[in-house]
């Protein structure tokens, strides 16, 4: 009987062992750089770019685990949009003021300055990185890291990403590059409007390849000292519910993982506020098109009839909770990936809109809007001309995806994973 007791306590242990292994299946760079004893950091005065998307395996916040570790000298923070801590609705303008909790500065890279200018960064011997990507160009954090990783190239000053799994995965790479012209905040690279790489990965790229041009994309490029702290179990074949980790919203419309799923699958069709909505001012933020307007059973009936790879439609009836359409009720369709790799993600907005035209032509949004945000964010404005004469995929998807392979072949080698 005992050796009995000892051997079910043995499986108990091995099993308890193993629940715990799968549930760190993946480790972010806080957490290996913690394991290391916070290498790279020692004997230097640290900035730190993060949001409330910069947490550990234990859910505490990157700024708090700098501030109370010995071997880490924890300076200055600074706010991308929506502020260090979160508390910065979409597009708000951040002001410098002390954190609350640790009395620290924190310079906002969204308000007067979008990069950091020479006086934040005095004091500073390295800058810290750690903030959730959404794997979409038009996310305004990587080209907060961008400016920041230049910024830092001119002061002679280290950066340090610490990387965090792609909620897209690595495998997906759709939309073409940023064309002259169309560079800016939310386009600041030229990379696919999806473009299957980690953060730290990207910053790599952006550094090697001379991507760090600005703001406008236009002044020469610039190189810093870069170190990317990988994370721990994460393959390019992992959605972000594979690697077991919480998913803290990076922005107050990113509230779960199917948001940023459906950001690139939804985001642009934002572009035109007086069109459709798309879920933003209710539950289910990019991941619904509806109107008062439309009959949802016949634009599920005519998405379905496009036989689309890998999505499915189901008829939905809401009513926003705030915005211009509160307490109205819309009628529409909410997506779902039944194929994720088969599915086109950006592709999803713009069937939706050729559906949409076919039954309610009255409602072409292109002579209706100002259209220079749609250019920016797609990066050129092709698709603008050609998609808005007739609005049929079949005009732009060729273009769409001309940079898809050459993106593939030229990325590959910053792979990490």
């Amino acid at each position: 009987m005992r050796r009995y007791k000892i051997l079910l306590a043995s499986l108990l242990l091995l099993l308890l062992g193993a629940i715990q292994l799968q549930a760190q299946k993946v480790l972010p760079g806080i957490d290996v750089l913690e394991k290391r004893g916070f290498e790279g950091l020692q004997g230097k005065r640290v900035g730190l770019v993060t949001n409330p998307s910069g947490i550990d395996t234990h859910i505490r916040s990157t700024i708090d685990v700098f501030f109370h570790a010995p071997e880490v000298n924890l300076v200055a923070l600074f706010g991308p949009e929506h502020g260090v801590r979160g508390d910065v609705w979409a597009g708000g303008r951040i002001e410098d003021a002390p954190d609350p909790t640790t009395g620290l500065p924190v310079y906002s890279l969204y308000g007067k300055y979008r990069q950091p200018t020479p006086e934040m960064l005095k004091g500073i011997d390295i800058m810290v990185y750690d903030i959730q990507d959404v794997g979409t160009r038009s996310y305004t954090f990587i080209s907060t890291l961008g400016l920041v990783m230049r910024a830092c190239a001119v002061e002679g000053i280290e950066v340090m990403v610490l990387d965090r799994p792609n909620p897209l995965g690595g495998l997906k790479v759709e939309g073409c590059y940023v064309e002259p012209g169309f560079y800016s905040f939310v386009s600041e690279f030229k990379i696919p409007y999806v473009y299957g790489l980690t953060v730290g990965e990207l910053a790599k790229m952006i550094n090697e390849e001379g991507m760090n041009r600005g703001q406008t994309g236009d002044q020469p490029p610039l190189k810093c000292k870069l170190t990317v702290i990988p994370m721990e179990g994460w393959t390019r074949d992992m959605l972000y519910a594979d690697t077991q980790l919480p998913w803290i919203l990076p922005s107050p419309n990113i509230p779960d993982v199917q948001a940023a799923i459906g950001y690139p699958s939804a985001g642009i069709i934002g572009e035109f506020p007086n069109f459709v909505n798309h879920g933003i001012g209710y539950l289910l933020p990019f991941q619904v098109f509806a109107a008062e307007w439309i009959d949802a059973d016949a634009l599920k009936a005519r998405l379905d009839s496009y036989n689309l790879p890998g999505i499915a439609f189901r008829t939905i009836h809401y009513m926003p909770k705030y915005g211009s359409l509160e307490k109205k009720l819309l009628h529409g369709v909410q997506f779902f990936f039944t194929d994720y790799q088969a599915a086109s993600l950006t592709l999803t907005q713009f069937y939706v809109m050729q559906a949409v035209n076919e039954l309610y032509p009255e409602h072409n949004p292109f002579p209706l809007e100002k259209t220079r945000m749609l250019d920016i964010v797609c990066g050129t404005d092709y698709v603008r001309k050609n998609f808005g004469k007739r609005m049929k995929v079949e005009d732009i998807v060729d273009y769409w995806n001309k940079d898809v392979e050459h993106f593939l072949s030229l990325s590959r080698k910053y792979y990490i994973y």
